[in-house]
């Protein structure tokens, strides 16, 4: 196309039904480089696909894909764009995959290229594109292509990434000098200065002891500092800038942002590097492959032996060499995947020059998968001629059989859910012949949002998320048996995920961007024995966390600090940063459009009739919330110009008298009881807006807020209601009464919280306004019925972002807050996760690999968490937290995993219970819990009678309850000391475990 990727011809605007969550992790200037960007990327195996799909997705402008070999069965396991169709037809993998990566972003231009690539080629073709990256090439090739790219003005960046079996290389050279714009993508924070001391050097300290997060050298920007208008770290909370004795004395206020200074890095060509030893055993795989063309076999001792004396000159691990040698012709799809994410994030790093380049080389090896393997018969490994060859070679016929198996749930199925599906599609995870199962949960509609982070086309954009996934992976590989589901996971659902549906998985993998929700599904997980693989991104970040039961800790035994709540003051009267006012627009949408609308239907659903209400009302009773729902009724509009008017007087409300109201309340030269201004940082003075209809922040706000108020109490308008003409008529007659300062006290306490209106006593006089309104509403017969609005940041046409962004931006303009455009205002306000392919790509691999140790059954030291973060870039692997074992007493332990059993009968009582414990496991329980009802605790009056009820009694379980878990607890050993707590015990209700 000749318009840039993702953008209109004429306007140049990045298209966001594609772009929105990458826009927030690159920017747009970094967006408008991808756009005119071509790359050359050769080798369409596993790892040339991933790179393609990722940087087609990014919305580069053009990419040439280049391969010489022809799909064979073996393809279908590690590149998910042949299917087998292209098999049986013999086509070129390039011919195969080419229109299936074009459908990923319709606005980038994908060609092929099926030019023999080798020694004796002319590389001059080259010198067009901005990246190439090479995949499945031999090392003397590399470092031709890498000198060509590397002495060529301007020159050419160049990426070349290998994949043998169980080892990963990536290798980046981007000239003798790349200059990064912005080498970490963190968003610079404003951080309040408590005071700034007249010296040499200056110090400054920040406010409430923040943290600034500077280095030594690092440059920054000072702004509204009164007093010191003139204006190497000491400590996390001040620093020194120099000297400061000749400037004005500081007086108070200002704060300071970091200054994003660009680094230049300087690269060094293959055939000069000197070769890093963890890359010796590849090193030596590439000399291995010069000398004898080709790769060793896999359980050929001999060639594993000839490999290890390659590699005679440097210290390396003979382990890794021999596991290298034996899986090198082999594929690990997920390794794939996790190496395939980071070097397409360095492709983007080489055309747009946002963030840290790599140093040049990576490296990866996944040698805790066929570390236990060793010892498995050579003939494991062998091909069989089908799809899984790949990785037969890797794992062994039986550990694929066990894949083939698995019975694996996924709550989740948004951009880490299908990269999860696309791996499973590869590794034969749940086929149908085999009895296994993927079943994929989330109810949610895809939205065109998701794409730029989802395979397949635009078609699907009005399924269910499950559905299109579920499909999208046969489509991959028919052999598997997926079931989507529509339900959500969630405790209202727990009659259809219940234990019985645990027992029969294997394991659980959550992809999901809510917390309370994964900790939801860690928690069933937990009671029901089952690993649960976890990950989740944010922009160029990710992590992976591994559950096995019995092994490590759960997901619910460590506690994120709780989010920091904006105090109600704050929001109400003292905003000081651009968040504040787009979380007071936020929730100023929900309370008109949302909240009084549904407490008003709620209302009058419990009270059907007006007049009965009216009657109640008369007779002095007092019915909650009667108050706020009257007052709505009375002055809701019934016409558009009603609306207009409504949305002028909240303006007047919002941004004008608000200011006023302050000022009067605390004048500006107000001081505190020691002397300090009211009025310093970070609390700032507002200033009155007054109301211009010829500015455009004024006219948006005023016809989003009548579309948004039309929209609740159903009052039809016309496009030319919304005109600038018809809007002006409108307002022309719009009388504004006469401001009076009121003389309540603002709230300044931060620790006060917004109080419940429905819940506020109401004085007498409000009462009989209240009977007066309702009297006149029934008059008129107004209706008992409007219609909330749920807030949808995503459709453009509906007016909600536009009414949060404009009275955003009026409240910062208010307030001297530099404003936030509209995209920065819905990602805050939507709180919406930045996402980027190549971080969800690389993080879906990294769960996969750990997947297949669980599917082993390997020992703790064999898993892997990881974090990362490709815009620095780093990667960490560290092992899981070990499970804990807990000391009740008298040497009788337990973890989080255990589960005591106790199997009943239809005359157990409680004393039976107590008694069965203390034999089974040597000591007695002391009290007796069920979810929040106490079936024995000895110091309440008339618990010991209970001991001599049933089981049955006492709990009283519904007709299909088979059994309950409860929580039990024990004697101390000494006296005074709390009782000490113990696992949850099951008991059965029968002795078989089946219902009674």
């Amino acid at each position: 196309p000749s318009s840039p990727p993702g953008m209109a011809a004429d306007s140049m605007e990045i298209d966001d039904s594609l772009y929105s969550r990458q826009r927030y992790v690159l920017g747009d200037s970094a967006m408008h480089q991808m756009a005119q960007s071509s790359v050359f990327l050769s080798g369409m195996g596993g790892l040339g696909i991933e790179i393609a799909k990722n940087i087609v997705l990014a919305g580069v402008k053009a990419v040439s894909l280049h391969d010489t070999k022809q799909c064979e069965t073996w393809d279908l396991g590690s590149n998910f764009f042949i299917h087998k169709e292209d098999v049986l037809g013999q086509k070129s993998r390039v011919e195969a995959v080419c229109p299936r990566v074009a459908e990923l972003n319709p606005y980038v231009h994908v060609d092929v290229s099926s030019l023999a690539l080798d020694d004796n080629t002319d590389l001059g073709f080259l010198g067009k594109y901005q990246c190439v990256i090479l995949t499945e090439a031999r090392l003397s090739l590399q470092k031709r292509v890498n000198d060509f790219c590397h002495s060529h003005q301007p020159p050419i960046r160049f990426i070349s990434c290998d994949a043998y079996g169980i080892c990963v290389r990536v290798f980046c050279d981007f000239g003798e000098e790349f200059e990064v714009s912005d080498p970490t993508g963190e968003e610079p924070k404003e951080i309040f200065i408590q005071s700034i001391t007249q010296d040499s050097p200056g110090v400054v300290t920040c406010m409430d002891n923040q943290p600034h997060g500077l280095q030594t050298g690092q440059s920054v920007v000072f702004r509204e500092v009164n007093g010191m208008v003139e204006v190497n770290v000491l400590s996390p909370y001040s620093f020194a800038i120099g000297d400061t004795s000749q400037l004005q004395p500081y007086a108070h206020g200002g704060f300071f942002v970091l200054l994003k200074t660009p680094k230049t890095y300087r690269f060094v060509s293959l055939f000069n590097q000197a070769v890093p030893p963890r890359f010796k055993s590849m090193m030596a795989l590439d000399t291995f492959q010069e000398q004898l063309s080709r790769l060793p076999n896999a359980g050929c001792s001999q060639d594993a032996e000839v490999l290890l004396k390659l590699t005679e000159e440097a210290p390396v691990n003979a382990e890794l060499v021999r596991c290298l040698s034996r899986t090198a012709r082999g594929t690990l799809p997920p390794l794939a995947a996790a190496v395939g994410g980071l070097a397409s994030q360095e492709v983007l790093k080489a055309i747009t020059g946002k963030f840290a380049p790599l140093q040049q080389w990576f490296y990866l090896d996944a040698i805790e998968v066929v570390r236990p393997l060793q010892s498995v018969a050579a003939e494991e490994f062998f091909p069989r001629g089908d799809r899984y060859d790949g990785l037969r070679a890797c794992i062994g016929e039986s550990m694929c059989l066990e894949l083939h198996k698995l019975r694996v749930f996924m709550v989740g199925c948004g951009a880490i859910g299908c990269e999860m599906l696309k791996n499973f599609a590869l590794l034969g995870v749940g086929l149908a012949s085999s009895s296994g199962e993927v079943g994929v949960s989330r109810y949610v509609l895809l939205s065109s949002v998701s794409l730029g982070v989802h395979h397949g086309p635009r078609p699907h954009r009005k399924k269910p998320k499950s559905t299109t996934a579920a499909e999208a992976t046969l489509e991959i590989n028919p052999d598997l048996q997926v079931d989507a589901h529509l339900n959500k996971v969630c405790p209202a659902t727990e009659s259809v995920y219940n234990d019985a549906f645990y027992c029969r998985l294997n394991l659980v993998v959550t992809a999901l961007d809510n917390v309370e929700a994964r900790r939801y599904v860690d928690s069933r997980c937990l009671s029901n024995q089952r690993a649960l693989l976890d990950s989740g991104t944010m922009g160029t970040k990710g992590h992976t966390e591994i559950i096995v039961p019995n092994l490590t800790e759960s997901y619910n035994s460590h506690r994120d600090p709780p989010e920091e709540e904006i105090p109600f003051c704050t929001l109400k009267s003292f905003p000081s940063v651009i968040e504040h006012t787009i979380q007071w627009a936020r929730d100023k949408f929900e309370n008109l459009f949302a909240h009084k609308p549904s407490m008003f239907n709620s209302f009058w659903q419990t009270h059907p009739s007006a007049e009965v209400v009216l009657q109640r009302m008369q007779r002095g009773e007092s019915l909650e919330g009667s108050f706020q729902v009257i007052k709505l009724l009375s002055k809701r509009p019934s016409r558009w110009d009603q609306c207009v008017t409504f949305a002028r007087l909240k303006f007047e409300k919002y941004f004008k008298r608000k200011a006023l109201q302050l000022l009067h309340s605390f004048p500006l030269d107000t001081r505190l009881k020691d002397g300090s201004l009211f009025w310093q940082s970070p609390k700032r003075p507002p200033a009155p807006v007054d109301f211009d209809l010829k500015d455009s922040l004024h006219f948006g706000f005023i016809v989003s807020t009548a579309r948004l108020f039309a929209g609740v109490y159903n009052i039809p308008y016309s496009q030319k209601d919304v005109t600038e003409e018809e809007v002006t008529r409108l307002l022309s007659i719009v009388k504004i009464p006469e401001y009076r300062p009121s003389e309540k006290v603002s709230v300044t306490d931060e620790t006060v919280r917004k109080p419940d209106s429905m819940k506020l006593p109401l004085s007498s006089e409000e009462e009989r306004e209240a009977i007066a309104q309702l009297e006149q509403a029934i008059a008129t017969d107004n209706s008992l019925q409007v219609s909330p609005l749920q807030f949808e940041k995503d459709d453009d046409g509906n007016g909600h972002m536009d009414f949060v962004t404009a009275a955003s931006a009026l409240r910062a303009r208010m307030y001297a807050i530099e404003p936030a455009d509209r995209l920065k205002t819905k990602r805050i306000a939507g709180k919406i996760i930045p996402a980027i392919a190549t971080a969800t790509a690389a993080v879906a691999g990294l769960v996969a690999l750990e997947l297949v140790k669980v599917v082993g059954g390997y020992e703790f030291e064999s898993f892997k968490n990881c974090f990362f973060n490709l815009a620095i870039p780093v990667v960490v692997l560290t092992e899981p937290a070990q499970v804990k074992q807990s000391l009740i007493r008298d040497n009788i332990y337990f973890s989080i995993w255990d589960c005591w059993t106790i199997f009943g009968r239809e005359d157990f009582t409680l004393s039976d219970f107590i008694n069965a414990v203390r034999e089974k496991y040597g000591i007695e329980p002391t009290m007796v819990v069920h979810g929040v009802k106490m079936l024995y605790v000895p110091v309440m009056p008339g618990h010991s009678k209970r001991l001599k009820l049933t089981m049955q009694k006492l709990i009283k379980p519904s007709v299909d309850r088979r059994y309950v878990d409860l929580t039990v607890s024990f004697a101390p050993e000494a006296d005074g000391d709390d009782d000490l707590p113990g696992p949850p015990v099951r008991y059965f209700f029968s002795r078989n475990g089946e219902t009674p």
